[in-house]
């Protein structure tokens, strides 16, 4: 399993920026697909973002698409998440995932992922 850890959460005021980023151990961390969840508060986990094995296949969900913008170096073993113009609805607590199976996009729900980070709170004020 590869096992991962976020961090680069914060406080930013709406409009602004962060970058999170997702470090990642295990020999196994190349094959698999990686995958951003949000969970807000009494909501459930919600997929963000996902890179490929490769990383150049991308997806995203509607509600980030053209604001965030995922990617992966395997040689650091590492994915990031770039989040920009964000807003106060993007608040939540951001986990990063491992992904075994082939990819498709039906298949990106948290019940599907292998192994998960501890999430790095992201607090957007309006």
């Amino acid at each position: 399993q590869v096992q991962l850890v976020e961090s680069g959460g914060g406080l930013v005021q709406a409009g602004g920026s962060l970058r999170l980023s997702c470090a990642a151990s295990g020999r196994t961390f190349s094959s698999r697909a990686i995958l951003w969840f949000h969970q807000a508060p009494g909501k459930e986990r919600e997929f963000v973002a996902a890179v490929s094995l490769s990383g150049l296949r991308t997806y995203y969900s509607d509600s980030i698409k053209g604001r965030f913008t995922i990617s992966r170096d395997n040689a650091k073993n590492a994915v990031s998440l770039r989040m920009n113009s964000l807003k106060s609805e993007d608040t939540a607590v951001y986990y990063c995932a491992a992904y075994s199976g082939t990819w498709d996009t039906a298949a990106f729900n948290w019940r599907n992922m292998e192994s998960w980070g501890q999430g790095t709170q992201v607090t957007v004020s309006s």
